[in-house]
């Protein structure tokens, strides 16, 4: 209750929207940062997002012109609406970035992941593996009598996919690559 004891968004006489006018619902985004390749810049974008306590789910850099010395960062957070604008708003005002875009809202995007699974087993649990890989059309690039290990390429969720079904199978570990990202169309 407010000091005028009337209850916030309730009183449909009022000539003040005194609703909220924001989200709780917490939101994944993709955010692609085009920035000067120099020392210290991955620092500062990372700074960011510690400093005030946004989470990275996924981050990806390497440089993508070489005659301007340009790199692009890829960035997958999640946030509320209100706390993902703050965060591009805030990337936008570093001195090296040259520009942001968030992706997820700018229309359909194309996300791919790399990833390495060492699976340890032997008998049915080796060939239950190799029958899975060739479901998910993922390459052994590593064997040995007791282990594999297989390359990914795909969406996140078929990444995860992949992880759960070799879990029972013997998956001793994952090396991921995180999110690259580009928008389709024009």
């Amino acid at each position: 209750m407010s000091a005028l004891k009337i209850k916030k968004g309730s009183n449909s006489h009022s000539a003040y929207n005194l609703r909220p006018n924001f989200s709780d619902v917490i939101e994944r985004h993709t955010l692609a940062v085009l920035v000067e390749n120099e020392p210290g810049v991955l620092a500062r974008v990372i700074g960011l997002f510690s400093g005030r306590g946004y989470n990275i789910d996924s981050l990806t850099v390497a440089e993508v012109d070489h005659t301007g010395h340009l790199s692009r960062i890829t960035i997958v957070t999640s946030g509320t609406p209100q706390v993902i604008e703050q965060i591009k708003a805030q990337l936008g005002r570093i001195v090296p970035v040259h520009d942001v875009h968030d992706l997820t809202v700018e229309g359909p995007v194309v996300e791919r992941e790399l990833a390495m699974f060492k699976v340890n087993g032997t008998g049915d649990k080796r060939v239950e593996a190799l029958r899975l890989a060739d479901i998910f059309r993922a390459n052994v690039v590593d064997s040995t009598l007791e282990t594999f290990v297989f390359e990914i390429t795909g969406a996140p969720e078929k990444i995860d996919a992949f992880a759960e079904l070799m879990r029972p199978l013997g998956l001793v570990s994952v090396a991921r690559t995180g999110v690259a990202a580009l928008s389709r169309g024009d």
